[in-house]
């Protein structure tokens, strides 16, 4: 793939980083391959969490294709950026043609990113995870890397004001070995896809330089203010619930 806007992108965000003071925490790089596909699963506690999880792979000189929803490929500025940068939309209500696409960015070498929660996590603990990641990885025959992105609920995230420049922030990237599946039960396969998540979290949130008692955007059970799992699973219940009204009033409009 020609890739004229994505250089230049991280170059710039790379220079804004420093210029805000931000401060990154990394380890595990080395587990993304510096050559051949992958599929690089992570978790997802933000609206900008893709925008810091593809420096991970910036040690292996690599560029990671993220699988986004349609309406990102849809919009007037985004849209082509989005597509520049050869990302992969998905539509949920038909997801089969990014499954396709996925497999065959792998197969061909190249890196995809996937946020197998879908949505982002209000109790900022690891989801319920789709079986996708898996199920493309064991289709195209590459590994699967667990990873975990901690810090970017400071800059944007639901229910909570925006910090976009996030001055100071700490972010921290953590990658986990890979995963070799079979998809021959990828039900089981996601389950330890998401044990490892967990334990890359855990390490995340007990190696950041603030402690996570009393704040909102640490998990319940580290001390911290964000929704339990059960409570946020009924937000987002909420939160569907309601979109799903919206969209029948706007057609019946």
């Amino acid at each position: 793939m020609r890739d004229i806007t994505y250089p230049p992108i991280i170059l710039t965000a790379k220079m804004l980083f420093k210029l805000l003071g931000m401060r990154f925490q990394t380890s595990g790089t080395e587990h993304i391959p510096r050559e051949g596909g992958a599929v690089l699963a992570a978790n997802h506690i933000g609206y900008v969490d893709f925008i810091f999880d593809g420096l991970a792979a910036q040690p292996s000189k690599r560029l990671v294709r993220f699988m986004a929803k349609k309406e990102a490929f849809e919009h007037v500025v985004s849209g082509p950026v989005m597509r520049s940068l050869h990302h992969i939309a998905v539509d949920r209500e038909s997801g089969e043609t990014s499954f396709r696409d996925a497999v065959e960015y792998a197969r061909s070498g190249e890196i995809v990113g996937i946020f197998p929660e879908a949505t982002i996590s209000r109790s900022m603990e690891i989801k319920e995870l789709k079986t996708g990641a898996v199920r493309i990885a064991a289709e195209a025959g590459v590994p699967l890397i667990p990873m975990v992105t901690w810090g970017t609920q400071l800059l944007k995230t639901k229910d909570h004001d925006s910090d976009l420049f996030g001055r100071g922030k700490t972010i921290a990237l953590h990658v986990g070995a890979p995963l070799e599946v079979t998809g021959e039960d990828p039900v089981a396969e996601t389950e330890r896809l998401r044990v490892a998540m967990r334990e890359l979290l855990d390490k995340a949130i007990t190696e950041y330089p603030v402690s996570p008692e009393g704040q909102w955007w640490a998990p319940a059970r580290y001390g911290g203010l964000a929704p339990t799992p059960e409570e946020a699973e009924r937000l987002d219940a909420e939160e569907k619930a309601a979109r799903a009204a919206r969209r029948v009033a706007r057609e019946d409009d």
